[in-house]
């Protein structure tokens, strides 16, 4: 090969990579990841009311250089919960729920079609005594508006589910 057909095979590898990752910044963000920035878009202190009338206060902080998202449950017992939102991947979110019972379910989004309810649902659990100990099986954020939020937690012990919802509005 002549050192011009090198240069010339050598231009049009680099032209292709070019192209390529040019193509990978511009394609439509999945829906994990709409979901994600969604999240990431809650940060502050918000406030409301339990499904039982008492007043609750949830904090979120995005971290670790924008990959996750801790959500602190403040008030709700004699020590806080952490939550945190992360994504494996581009197409899968989770969040991991540091419980008051001592085991943190890690759980899987999925989004409606119109994007505004983020169902996590049980993957599975670090420090889980049995398959059927109390954990936190699921959790619906439902986006009313900028400003308003609910989450609906459901925990299930021994087959039994409970429900707590917290209807949240921002701190202004």
């Amino acid at each position: 090969m002549t050192k011009l057909a090198r240069r010339l095979s050598l231009t049009a590898m680099l032209a292709a990579l070019a192209i390529t990752c040019a193509f990978a910044q511009t394609s439509s963000p999945t829906e994990a990841q709409k979901a994600f920035n969604t999240i990431k878009g809650m940060p502050g202190m918000w406030e409301g009311k339990t499904s039982d009338g008492r007043s609750v206060e949830v904090s979120f902080k995005i971290t670790s250089g924008g990959s996750a998202v801790m959500s602190e449950i403040l008030g709700q017992g004699p020590e806080d919960m952490i939550t945190m939102f992360h994504l494996d991947g581009p197409n899968r979110l989770l969040m991991t729920h540091y419980c008051g019972s001592g085991n943190q379910p890690r759980m899987q989004a999925s989004v409606s079609p119109d994007g505004r309810t983020i169902t996590f649902n049980f993957v599975d659990a670090t420090n889980l005594a049995a398959p059927d100990a109390g954990h936190m099986q699921r959790m619906v954020l439902t986006l009313v508006d900028e400003n308003h939020h609910t989450e609906e937690w459901t925990f299930a012990d021994h087959g039994k589910e409970m429900k707590q919802l917290f209807d949240l509005r921002r701190k202004m």
